[in-house]
């Protein structure tokens, strides 16, 4: 038995990579995580200080995002453990990969221009993971 992790980024959007994750995991017999990796580096181009707690709700939101994959998945028949993790998405990815010996990683194809990746930035970024983690890399 194998081990698929999902990068999601949750809600909506995140719909259809999540149910083919879910899909892979009950063809394949494998277990099934979902990581969402809390990015807030974007605040460090912020000229005002930030009263909130940014980072705090960032992950709770991670959070919640992912009870509602893991809900989607029991649903399904499968139990799917969830990972939240801060820093860098590329980073994070590699180091959980390790962590959880993952046989598999499943990224999510763009569907709108707001999208954090292209096509070719993607494509380049599962190469990458592949060749670092050994894990097949597939884009759904």
């Amino acid at each position: 038995m194998g081990k698929i992790l999902c990068a999601t980024r949750g809600g909506q959007a995140s719909y259809r990579t999540q149910d083919a994750a879910i899909a892979l995991a009950k063809e394949l017999g494998n277990e099934l995580v979902f990581l969402y990796v809390a990015d807030y580096h974007f605040l460090d181009k912020t000229a005002a200080p930030i009263v909130v707690d940014v980072e705090n709700e960032v992950v709770k939101m991670g959070e919640f995002l992912l009870l509602m994959a893991q809900e989607r998945a029991a649903a399904q028949g499968i139990t799917a453990q969830v990972i939240v993790r801060q820093g860098r998405l590329r980073a994070e990815l590699v180091t959980a990969a390790r962590e959880l010996g993952a046989d598999m990683i499943v990224l999510g194809r763009p569907l709108d221009r707001e999208a954090i990746f292209d096509d070719v930035a993607l494509q380049a970024l599962a190469t990458s993971l592949q060749k670092v983690t050994g894990a097949e890399v597939r884009i759904l």
